[in-house]
């Protein structure tokens, strides 16, 4: 049975300024860096892996790999992007502080079970905060949401 997300990776185009973006700007504390000099399949590289904790014990993790050509894709709306969940009074002390570093800063925006913020890192992967809205377990149960019937709906449609 898988147990809770221990990380989730991405590449990073600078190390120290996905760090200042991640610990200074979002707080979340970086908490280990590995320095690779091999794959696992024996190929020489130069790559930092870097991890970042969350409250909850998971980490956000970045890969700068200067030996490895990556296309940073510009991620639009319902492209790829990570959301963290926090309290609503950061929700909005962060949308104030992102505008005020000149950070773009989008929100707040409410999607019903939620309220969203979003940033763009240095990397350009869009950066979602949210905070929960009341019905919000509810909406998010299986049992209750006809999640299953919206995807056969979808389907068949």
């Amino acid at each position: 049975m898988i147990k809770k997300l221990h990380h989730a990776a991405y590449r990073c185009r600078d190390s120290e300024q996905t760090r200042a973006f991640y610990e200074d700007f979002l707080g979340l504390p970086l908490v280990t860096s590995l320095r690779l000099g091999a794959t696992r399949t024996g190929r020489t590289t130069d790559t930092l892996h870097t991890f970042y904790r969350l409250a909850d014990g998971s980490c956000i993790a970045f890969f700068e790999a200067p030996d490895l050509p990556f296309d940073f894709k510009t991620q639009h709306d319902f492209d790829l992007h990570i959301a963290f969940e926090v309290e609503a009074a950061t929700l909005h002390a962060m949308f104030e502080k992102g505008k005020a570093a000149g950070i773009e800063t989008r929100g707040v925006i409410d999607h019903g079970l939620f309220d969203s913020i979003y940033f763009r890192d240095p990397n350009g992967y869009v950066i979602e905060l949210c905070t929960k809205r009341p019905g919000h377990d509810a909406g998010m149960d299986p049992a209750l949401n006809r999640a299953r019937a919206i995807l056969d709906d979808w389907q068949r449609d």
